[in-house]
């Protein structure tokens, strides 16, 4: 056994929060050696939980459409890792699912890090990855999505594709029309080598 495949039993047995999550662990990360493009978002939904599958939902969907990629390619570690902030699902709050759970990223993410050599781009999906992340980043998330530029090339910060963020996405329509085809050419340009 690899490193790296006891490194993802150790994080798939992961019980560290256990007692606040209201259905049980079950880590969800998508990892190879080889993976060329990081994609670090906030917590499985219970969809996700239900399936074990990153990004199984309609926020998947979206975000493969802004990456033009088709489910295949998006789940093929060689070319996407796929690693949450928190790595269970956190429970619902009042205005939708709780944040990600504060005991993820420090106690896994700089180890599953280190054996994706390969990672050339991490996408940096909403604030809490954007907030652990980033150093300088702006003072919203708006900011920080509209200066993508100055992160790159190693971070590409995103508005999270939730269905909630339609209204955003209104309000905000330079997203689609400036960023999402760079984001797209980024991701072209990484999973082509």
């Amino acid at each position: 056994m690899s490193d790296l495949q006891q490194l993802l039993e150790q994080v798939r047995k992961c019980d560290i929060c256990k007692a606040n999550l209201p259905l049980g662990p079950r880590p969800v990360v998508s990892i190879h050696p080889e993976s060329k493009i990081l994609v670090v978002g906030q917590a499985p939904g219970t969809k996700v939980h239900a399936t074990g599958i990153p990004w199984n939902d309609p926020s998947g969907d979206e975000l493969r459409k802004w990456l033009g990629v088709d489910r295949e390619t998006f789940y093929n570690p060689v070319l996407f890792g796929i690693m949450p902030m928190g790595f269970c699902y956190p429970g619902r709050g009042k205005g939708g699912d709780l944040p990600p759970r504060k005991e993820c990223a420090p106690q896994w993410h700089e180890s599953l890090i280190n054996h994706m050599p390969q990672v050339k781009l991490i996408l940096l999906i909403g604030s809490y990855s954007q907030a652990y992340y980033l150093q300088g980043r702006k003072k919203t998330l708006t900011e920080t999505v509209k200066n993508f530029e100055e992160y790159l090339p190693t971070y590409f910060p995103l508005v999270h594709p939730s269905p909630r963020n339609r209204m955003w996405m209104r309000r905000n329509p330079w997203f689609e029309e400036v960023v999402v085809p760079v984001l797209r050419d980024c991701v072209n340009q990484m999973i082509k080598y």
